[in-house]
């Protein structure tokens, strides 16, 4: 029963809405599991806190669990 959290920087509803809807599917077909088994969260983040409140506490901090990883380094 996946939960998928994502943390997002300016987003309409509709984007959010949109992108719910579509890491759904991919989690369905990758996982090979019903959709009522999927919840997505979308969190609201201000760009100017990116850094304190994603980058460092859940991407540093974490990169052995990563699978995707960005490529940006915005604290150099």
């Amino acid at each position: 029963m996946p939960h998928i959290h994502v943390k997002i920087v300016g987003k309409t509803d509709e984007e959010k809405t949109k992108l719910a809807e579509d890491i759904t599917a991919a989690v369905v077909i990758s996982l090979n599991t019903s959709e009522a088994n999927v919840s997505v969260a979308i969190q609201d983040i201000e760009k100017e806190e990116w850094v304190e409140k994603v980058y460092k506490p859940d991407i540093l901090a974490h990169q052995t669990r990563l699978y995707k990883k960005p490529g940006y380094e915005p604290t150099k």
